[in-house]
């Protein structure tokens, strides 16, 4: 029979021998096989996944099953909260009608239960903060940050350079600017003379894109302390993995920081890690929540680094799962590299919705005993089409799934349980403190401020020095002379002059002393 022989091939193709995690159980027709389970094996967890379907399908409630039975093997994970529903993980969840019995028909024992958190953040949003350097970022991935053409690249490397050689730290985007601002003012020609031109549109367009790119939050994502990876890969005293919410629920606005944190997270990832080749389970896995925002507004370059990154992290033992609404929401070359797949429904509305559930189906195996696009829009609320990867990296029987509920809760914390977690956080006492140690900007402005007091003090001493030497060659004044007397002067004193007006005095005074006897002499004998 059909059924049986469907039992059968699910059965063989989902039995592993090394660890493995369980999804849920098979359904055929409509009827729900309990004890015929759908596993994915830990060992293939790190060649990546996709989780795909409508809004209200159960997607979140499926990433929550995966992240606690990854904890549970002792995998951590980092899980990027965009809309603020995944802090439930550590909370405990509570049983009601629907839990028990979807437990029953899956077949197993239902228990609430709570997981470690750890909550990380590259905003507002309360955690430990996830910060890097912008040396850190190096000039190739800023330079794909910032879309800048191969020229404009080239002069980034150049800044970087200069300052590696001076020892001028760029920490955060205020060094960088600070350095392109000098470099274009007082260190033109030192930079010229060591590096090259820099043309002032090619610095222009760097800081603009600089500005972009502040003006979307960055300076959160840069700086110090530097976040270190090994801190994302902690595991507690009882062997469970810890999970690592991310919050994001202010970055929907903001995908060029989104992608560039991401970038940034996995370079550093990619570069710090050892090659482990192919583990028996990861040591990360990563879920990358509403991944359009990623994709959507992605210039060629940032894709093509994710596509290289995709293809190479995996030896390192790190897993990545993308959860958006559709395949089609992620690029084929991505796609293509992404070895586990759960889809939940989707909805067809209108011709495109019906000719995109169409191209979507195409992207998983073909099955005898489904018709794909016709069942994606079927399918229940917590209920997936599953294809994964046995142990030797063959692609398993596609199964429509009936999804086990999550142990934990369903629900948000409370700001006072969030407030809990961080108060025991060991990463929010690591990560939340104020650093601002000497960097380009402080350097460049001393010496800037050192250069204009020199400046002032030798243009005050030039002026000290054309003082003195002007007061020197200055000639002495010349010693005033007696003026000429004129003639009128020479004859009113000469001697003939003073002998007749001492006469004409004397004539004068004595008519007048005459008439004054005279006077007297009257005035007595009247």
């Amino acid at each position: 029979m059909k059924k049986d022989e469907f039992i059968s091939k699910v059965s063989a193709s989902y039995d592993f021998s090394g660890e493995w995690i369980l999804a849920g159980s098979a359904v055929y027709d409509n009827d729900y096989e309990t004890g015929v389970q759908v596993k994915m094996p830990l060992k293939t967890f790190n060649r990546h996944g996709l989780i795909a379907g409508a809004t209200g399908t159960g997607k979140t409630k499926t990433l929550q099953v995966i992240v606690e039975e990854l904890s549970n093997a002792g995998v951590p994970v980092l899980v990027m909260d965009v809309k603020g529903d995944l802090s439930g993980l550590g909370a405990p969840g509570t049983m009601n009608p629907i839990i028990e019995k979807r437990a029953k028909q899956i077949g197993i024992a239902w228990e609430g239960k709570g997981f470690p958190l750890e909550f990380v953040s590259i905003s507002n949003e309360p955690g430990a903060k996830m910060r890097a350097t912008v040396s850190e970022y190096g000039p190739v991935l800023l330079a794909k940050i910032l879309e800048l053409n191969d020229n404009q690249a080239g002069v980034l490397s150049m800044i970087f350079k200069y300052c590696d050689d001076r020892h001028l730290p760029i920490l955060d985007l205020k060094d960088l600017k600070a350095v392109i601002k000098y470099i274009q003012e007082e260190g033109k020609e030192d930079f010229q003379r060591d590096y090259g031109f820099m043309h002032s549109t090619s610095a222009g367009t760097i800081t603009r894109a600089i500005i972009g790119l502040e003006q979307q939050n960055a300076e959160a994502i840069f700086g110090e302390p530097s976040f270190e990876i090994e801190d994302l890969m902690q595991t507690t005293r009882s062997g469970e993995g810890v999970i690592n919410v991310l919050r994001l629920t202010d970055m929907q606005t903001k995908p060029a920081l989104f992608s560039t944190f991401m970038l940034c997270l996995l370079a550093e990832i990619f570069e710090k890690m050892p090659e482990l080749g192919d583990p028996k389970k990861p040591e990360l896995v990563l879920f990358i929540d509403e991944a359009h925002l990623i994709f959507n507004n992605a210039s060629k370059s940032l894709l093509d680094q994710f596509e290289m990154t995709i293809k190479l992290i995996r030896s390192k033992g790190v897993g990545i799962f993308f959860i958006t609404q559709s395949p089609t929401d992620i690029p084929a070359a991505i796609l293509g590299q992404l070895g586990t797949k759960v889809q939940h429904a989707l909805r067809a509305f209108t011709a495109k919705d019906r000719k995109d559930i169409k191209m979507a189906s195409e992207n998983y195996p073909y099955s005898e005993y489904y018709k794909v696009d016709e069942l994606m829009t079927q399918l229940g609320i917590g209920e997936a089409l599953i294809s994964t990867l046995d142990e030797k990296g063959r692609p398993t029987e596609l199964v429509h799934t009936l999804v086990r509920p999550p142990f934990s809760r369903m629900d948000v914390l409370t700001d006072i349980e969030i407030g809990q977690i961080l108060k025991a956080s060991v990463l929010a006492k690591k990560y939340n403190v104020e650093v601002d140690r000497e960097s380009a900007y402080e350097i460049l402005q001393e010496k800037i401020s050192r250069a204009n007091k020199r400046e002032e003090e030798a243009q005050e001493e030039n002026y000290r020095t054309l003082r003195r030497q002007d007061e020197y060659e200055r000639p002495a004044p010349a010693r005033r002379t007696k003026e000429e007397p004129s003639n009128f002067e020479k004859i009113m004193k000469s001697p003939v002059t003073r002998t007749i007006a001492t006469e004409i005095t004397r004539g004068l005074l004595g008519v007048l002393g005459l008439r004054s006897t005279r006077r007297s002499s009257t005035r007595r004998y009247r």
